[in-house]
């Protein structure tokens, strides 16, 4: 498969083979959502804590009398029932992250890159390097480029004009090849990537 490669003026300037095979039937689809899933379970960060009848301030005193008083039977401070008691099997830290193998991730990155290179979602710049922090330069040339909606730049590494150029535009985010991940190329509308940037993903699917 073939990708035009365009200029920061949004023009063609040549094409790009692309190295990796890509993955034309339903396999993958199972890696994919592994993948997904222990991205977002990552994300989490599992700090959420309550505190149990043994954690919770209070006397282990009997409040009052078991019969004769006219009220309910009550054996603690502490319980569950009363404000200020104890969570019954409420949450408390944990780690959720999920493994997923090397050659599972690598196998949902090249079915998730392979669908959006069909659907005609991945763009191909040259070069993305900006002149100046500015942010109207960014949006002129995501601009020439038609780039409409949700799109994810990717570079070959972290640039500090690109960085601070487009941190203010809406709906664009950054990545670098080497931090680039399933979950990453099926979120945005497009795709926008560096020459050397696609060349990276190449070899990192190519292991």
């Amino acid at each position: 498969m073939k990708i035009a490669i365009k200029n920061i003026d949004g023009k063609n300037s040549g094409e790009l083979e692309v190295k990796f095979a890509l993955i034309e039937n339903g396999k993958g689809t199972q890696a994919v959502h592994d993948a997904v899933v222990a991205y977002q379970a990552a994300q989490r960060s599992g700090t959420a804590c309550t505190k149990t009848v043994g954690d919770v301030q209070g006397s282990n005193k009997k409040p009052w009398k078991q019969k004769g008083t006219g009220r309910a039977r009550a054996g603690s401070f502490r319980s569950p029932l009363w404000a200020g008691g104890g969570v019954v099997f409420g949450p408390k830290p944990r780690d959720f992250s999920k493994k997923v193998s090397k050659k599972t991730r690598a196998l949902a990155l090249r079915k998730a890159l392979s669908e959006r290179l069909k659907a005609g979602d991945v763009v191909v710049i040259d070069d993305l390097k900006l002149s100046s922090a500015k942010t109207k330069e960014f949006i002129g040339v995501i601009s020439k480029l038609e780039l409409k909606g949700t799109t994810l730049v990717v570079s070959s590494g972290i640039d500090k004009n690109l960085t601070l150029a487009s941190r203010n535009v809406e709906d664009v985010t950054l990545a670098t090849s080497d931090s680039l991940n399933t979950y990453d190329v099926l979120r945005p509308d497009k795709l926008l990537f560096t020459k050397s940037a696609f060349e990276k993903i190449e070899a990192r699917l190519a292991d």
